[in-house]
């Protein structure tokens, strides 16, 4: 979601703050802003929109070399000029951007700030005037900042600038990520390394409830109370060349079409010198041990952890029960004597995530942490991380980091089978080998979806993708796909639970896309796509070589059968790309999301 930069040193920040706020983009914003600072004081540039629409409104002759940006995706109050950040003081002294929710703003304003006349609808600027109000009575800065933190419920990033203090950014995090880059002469904020990358590759992470003192020349790290806190920078593991689109037109696109190597990257990345696929023996030791594996996981990660939910259960032996972490969190199910929890994200900073990982480390029990970013929030705080080695995912729809999910979840799954002297019949490299060289096939057949995209969802209001076995959770993964980059109402469903309610909602012409890849299940499936052809339905059967008929309209390549998820989920995601781009949808940058979901 919203993103923040920061930066305090020599050169001139703009270009560097603006560049930054492009490498967030990703994350999903409805408005940005910039505020830099120089003699003259803090100058403020804010607009609704994308980065460009802001490029276009700043001072290219203002030179300040200390200044903070932002992109806000919409919380409190509607997306406007007025509402983007940063936001400033009464007096235009204190000037604040920030990332997160302030659960008791309202009270905090009508307890301290009656007499304030507010410019916005943001719990952001409440904070301000907040600092601001603690200034007037006789506090330093640094002070009424650590005072206001102390008073505030719920997450937060924070970067302040003081109109009086040419040397300082203050910074404070809770829950909501940020880190700290450390420069030869200067120093930077970012809510994401990347966005940095630009000028320095070396991080210091923050824990919550810290607040940080930036200068051009010093980095201070301290507790609430005052108390100094010592820690190393780490290298930030990222090629700021994986970044780029290259000849690409979309992220998105290069990102599917990255899936092979992904896959080839990760296989090697979990051999041993041996050749056989290996894990870390603490994570092989905490499996063998659960009774039960909890997977806890939001969106397309979901859906990869019902996936991995039949890896496990199937190769491993070991129960697994798959939940929705914005509600696991607040009704907690009966747990196991021994449980293992699974947290499966993208990002590693998933806030649903990351309130159930905090809820259970208090109760004692173990976590592992599957996600594409190390040194994230969710891997720091977990015992144990396996990571997804899929590079950067800057397209809002996830596409290689779910295929690199399943994989990882299918290796774990192989591991503890044999640290548990489970029998295994097939060779889990051999056959994600050849998942990969599959995967090259359906990445080259762009020409063939682009095709079923335009007649099956060119015009159509609404779709429904159908399943049976693990094929319907991919179904799940293809509707979703679908509806949040071409806006189309699309649905996934078990096949058989079509007649028991939703086959009222089938009339002429509506768009029922089947997958057919588990043999056992391959005439049922079919069953079902005739059931809805009866009534009216425009229906499209994707099946898997050696199960397909005449009538299919595409067929993948052969895979082993629990791996099929991992092949049939790329036609979805070509079709949802194409369908997008034939209604002049936002494919990278769609409406109402964001990439990375910091709050909850």
């Amino acid at each position: 979601m919203c993103g923040i930069v920061g930066y305090i040193g020599n050169n001139d920040s703009k270009e560097i703050l603006l560049k930054g706020l492009e490498k967030l983009e990703y994350r999903g914003y409805d408005s940005a802003g910039i505020a830099v600072k120089n003699d003259e004081g803090v100058q403020i540039f804010k607009e609704k929109g994308r980065i460009a629409d802001l490029r276009a409104i700043v001072d290219e002759t203002v030179f300040a070399q200390t200044g903070i940006g932002h992109t806000r995706w919409a919380t409190h109050g509607v997306p406007s000029k007025y509402n983007a950040h940063p936001h400033q003081s009464t007096t235009g002294r204190l000037t604040l951007v920030h990332n997160g929710v302030i659960e008791n703003y309202d009270l905090l304003k009508r307890e301290y700030l009656e007499d304030v006349s507010f410019q916005s609808d943001t719990d952001t600027e409440v904070v301000v005037q907040l600092i601001e109000k603690f200034v007037y009575d006789g506090l330093e800065v640094e002070e009424a900042f650590r005072k206001t933190l102390t008073l505030l419920k719920g997450s937060y990033a924070f970067a302040l600038l003081d109109n009086r203090n040419d040397e300082t950014i203050f910074v404070a995090k809770n829950k909501s990520p940020l880190l700290v880059g450390v420069g030869e002469g200067f120093n930077v904020v970012a809510s994401d390394a990347m966005a940095m990358l630009q000028v320095t590759d070396q991080f210091l992470e923050l824990m919550d409830k810290e607040m940080v003192i930036v200068t051009k020349e010093k980095v201070t790290i301290q507790s609430l109370d005052g108390e100094v806190v010592s820690r190393e920078p780490f290298t930030a593991e990222l090629d700021a060349s994986d970044i780029e689109k290259g000849t690409y037109p979309h992220y998105m696109l290069k990102e599917i079409d990255e899936q092979p190597a992904v896959m080839r990257k990760i296989i090697q990345a979990y051999q041993d010198e041996t050749g056989k696929l290996a894990i870390d023996y603490n994570v092989a030791e905490a499996m063998n041990e659960a009774d039960r594996v909890y997977i806890i996981a939001c969106g397309t990660s979901y859906h990869a952890g019902l996936v991995g939910k039949q890896l496990i259960e199937k190769m491993a032996k070991i129960p697994v029960e798959v939940h929705v972490a914005s509600e696991f969190v607040y009704n907690m199910p009966l747990l196991s004597e021994n449980p293992l929890f699974i947290f499966i994200s993208q990002s590693g900073e998933t806030a649903d995530s990351r309130a159930v990982l905090v809820a259970i480390k208090e109760l004692g029990y173990k976590a592992l942490t599957i996600t594409n970013a190390p040194g994230s929030t969710l891997s720091r705080e977990a015992d144990y991380t396996l990571l997804l080695h899929a590079g950067p995912e800057i397209a809002v729809a996830s596409t290689k980091a779910y295929t690199a999910q399943i994989a990882v979840l299918s290796i774990l799954a192989n591991v503890t089978a044999k640290y548990r002297e489970q029998e295994m019949d097939f060779n889990l490299v051999k056959e994600l080998g050849i998942v990969a060289t599959a995967m090259e096939a359906l990445c080259d057949s762009k020409d063939q979806m682009e095709d079923i995209a335009r007649d099956y969802l060119s015009v159509t209001r609404n779709a429904f993708f159908i399943g049976r076995s693990m094929d319907y959770f991919v179904g799940l993964e293809g509707a979703l796909k679908l509806k949040e980059i071409s806006y189309i109402q699309a649905e996934g469903f078990a096949g058989g639970e079509l007649k028991h309610g939703t086959i009222a909602l089938i009339e002429e012409g509506t768009p029922v896309i089947a997958l057919a890849s588990q043999a056992d299940v391959n005439l049922s499936i079919r069953g079902n796509v005739k059931e809805v052809a009866a009534r009216g339905a425009y229906p499209c059967i994707i099946s898997m070589k050696g199960l397909e008929t005449d009538e299919d309209r595409f067929v993948i390549p052969e895979v082993h059968e629990l791996l099929t998820p991992l092949v049939s989920v790329i036609p979805f995601q070509l079709i949802a790309y194409y369908a997008a781009l034939h209604r002049e949808c936002d494919v990278d940058k769609p409406r109402n999301l964001a990439k990375s979901v910091t709050v909850e």
